[in-house]
């Protein structure tokens, strides 16, 4: 597998910086282990060649785009359709940043309907089917984001996920599965991922409190067994914040950058050792 952070957790921190942080950090199990990359936050006001070079100057390489939050499944026609256009820019934006996948979701904290689930499920449905449309002329994957209740309204569990892709119908769009909105919606959370199975484009890692992994209660070990045991060959994200209230911003004031740097030093460590022990046994005789 190769890892990643989410450079959305850096907050305002300017995008050189987040690079030479990244560059810096290492596996807290001191195996040497790097970060291969990023999942870059899409601001259209980023020249995308020179974020594509400031990374690549760190041994950085962009592995996904993670949107800004705009909506796409609302009834006003005037937002629904700014939100579109939005992703539909940002496609042109993963080009030439070199990013073949992008993350999609809709207004992060729109946690009801405006009109109703079913209409707004269609629109969301009518929506993503065009913007796949593009993805696919471009040669780029669409990963939906499987939120948590508090976050949103529409796509909170991976079944509603896979009911969703069937209606698009396009085999360029999958899954994105987050170990954090895992932990409060799914009743199992390894058994989303055998389900999911190769539909599963990208996952996120942070834990049960969106902290460094190891210091909540999410059962990582039994998570890495489950992406062992189908295949997944996708890119790991890491996206802990520090504790802390207002979950729409990873700032939570002096000092952020700094525990993040703990607990991107302290996830990569656990996460890489439970890769390494998961692959080295046999899935159908391990426990969780």
């Amino acid at each position: 597998m190769r890892y990643g952070v989410c450079t959305w957790t850096f907050g305002d921190l300017p995008l050189p910086a987040v690079a030479e942080t990244l560059a810096g950090l290492g596996s807290s199990m001191d195996s040497g282990r790097r970060f291969d990359g990023v999942e870059l936050f899409g601001d259209l006001d980023l020249d995308p060649a020179e974020a594509r070079e400031t990374l690549a100057a760190h041994g950085l390489r962009v592995f996904s785009i993670t949107p800004a939050n705009v909506d796409i499944c609302h009834p006003e026609p005037a937002v629904r359709d700014e939100g579109i256009a939005y992703y539909l820019d940002l496609l042109d934006f993963a080009v030439e940043v070199g990013a073949p996948l992008v993350c999609c979701h809709g207004e992060v904290g729109r946690i009801r309907a405006v009109s109703s689930y079913d209409e707004e499920w269609d629109l969301y449905v009518e929506a993503v089917h065009r913007i796949t449309q593009k993805a696919a002329a471009l040669d780029l994957r669409i990963a939906m984001e499987i939120l948590n209740r508090y976050e949103a309204h529409l796509l909170v569990t991976a079944a509603e996920g896979r009911r969703f892709l069937q209606e698009v119908g396009q085999p360029n769009v999958g899954l994105l599965l987050d170990a954090y909105h895992m932990n409060i919606e799914e009743a199992d959370l390894p058994a989303a991922v055998w389900q999911t199975g190769d539909q599963l484009f990208l996952f996120h890692v942070a834990d049960s409190n969106r902290e460094a992994v190891g210091r909540g209660h999410t059962n990582f070990v039994a998570l890495m067994r489950a992406l062992h045991g189908i295949g997944y060959d996708g890119d790991v994200i890491f996206e802990c914040v520090p504790a802390g209230p207002d979950p729409f911003t990873p700032d939570k004031g002096h000092g952020s950058v700094e525990v993040l740097e703990q607990y991107l030093r302290e996830s990569l460590g656990l996460v890489e050792h439970y890769a390494a022990v998961v692959s080295g046994v046999s899935v159908k005789n391990c426990e969780s």
